[in-house]
């Protein structure tokens, strides 16, 4: 089969100097500005001029009932006026999330934007907020539109990986995404549990994927279902326990049915009959003792 590597554009010069320069004053408010009452302002304000095209006018002064309306998409605009889900979480780190929800709200809005879509802004938009929220966003990172996660702060992502539209990064108990990593669109990937006989029980787990791996699309993975070294899951497929590296895993639950050749990159075969799912070495390295990728 050819190989289709991803080809490299670029807006009009004009274009990228402007969203260079926009995102390096962005990267350096963070930077200096850490606390989140500063953090909320600087997004209130970029969001009033990106959805309503003008400058922040200042607080509300709504007298009229009739003008209520009016006022409610400024207020909301601002990360101090709206709740997010994992605000509400028992096991989350209020001072931590505090610090990113600003943040949060900012990559959440922008993507709901008209420049959500614009792909080459939006992976480097994506992941100069991302060097402020997750634990480490390594080189060559892509991340599409509509992607979600959890804390963020407990989110690794390594270098070159690759996460496409609307998928799901639960990272409550922590994921790391090794080196080369791949998630297909709408694909969810889980690190806590929930008590069967109680809800609130809830247990955090990591979930560690690659080096190399695919999750491929609406696939899901769940707490502690690592999936190994250049293996592969298949779409539609449900993680319930770790998938050998080497492998491609398919179904629900998920099983090994196939093998990949160490030998050529991306090629496979199908497992003997006789085969116990995961109990073939494939001679691969382990996993890379990234100073950054390891956890806390």
């Amino acid at each position: 089969m050819p190989v289709h590597e991803y080809r490299e554009l670029k807006p009009t010069a004009e274009a990228e100097a402007i969203y260079r320069r926009w995102l390096a004053r962005l990267n350096d408010e963070f930077t200096r500005h850490t606390k989140p009452d500063i953090r909320s302002q600087i997004v209130r304000d970029e969001l009033v001029q990106l959805y309503l095209g003008r400058p922040y006018g200042g607080p509300a002064k709504a007298t009229l009932n009739h003008v209520l309306n009016m006022h409610t998409p400024t207020e909301s605009l601002d990360p101090r006026n709206v709740t997010l889900e994992p605000e509400y979480y028992g096991d989350v780190d209020a001072e931590k999330y505090a610090e990113r929800k600003p943040l949060i709200w900012f990559w959440q809005m922008f993507d709901r934007s008209p420049l959500g879509l614009n792909h080459w802004l939006g992976f480097r938009f994506r992941c100069m907020l991302g060097r402020h929220i997750f634990r480490h966003v390594g080189k060559g990172a892509k991340i599409f539109h509509n992607v979600e996660f959890t804390f963020g702060y407990n989110l690794t992502i390594g270098d070159n990986c690759t996460i496409h539209k609307n998928v799901l990064l639960d990272d409550r108990g922590e994921i790391i995404l090794h080196d080369g990593t791949s998630i297909s669109d709408y694909a969810n990937i889980y690190s806590h549990t929930h008590d069967i006989n109680q809800q609130a029980n809830v247990t955090n787990r990591p979930t560690e994927l690659g080096p190399g791996a695919r999750v491929t699309y609406h696939a899901t993975v769940l707490a502690g279902a690592n999936i190994g070294e250049n293996s592969m899951l298949g779409a539609m497929a449900v993680a319930t326990r770790p998938v050998p590296p080497a492998s491609v895993s398919v179904g629900i639950p998920a099983k090994v049915k196939r093998q990949k050749d160490p030998g050529q990159s991306g090629s496979c075969y199908p497992l003997d009959s006789n085969h116990e799912s995961g109990s073939r070495s494939c001679n691969l390295p382990g996993r890379r003792s990234h100073p950054r990728l390891q956890r806390a």
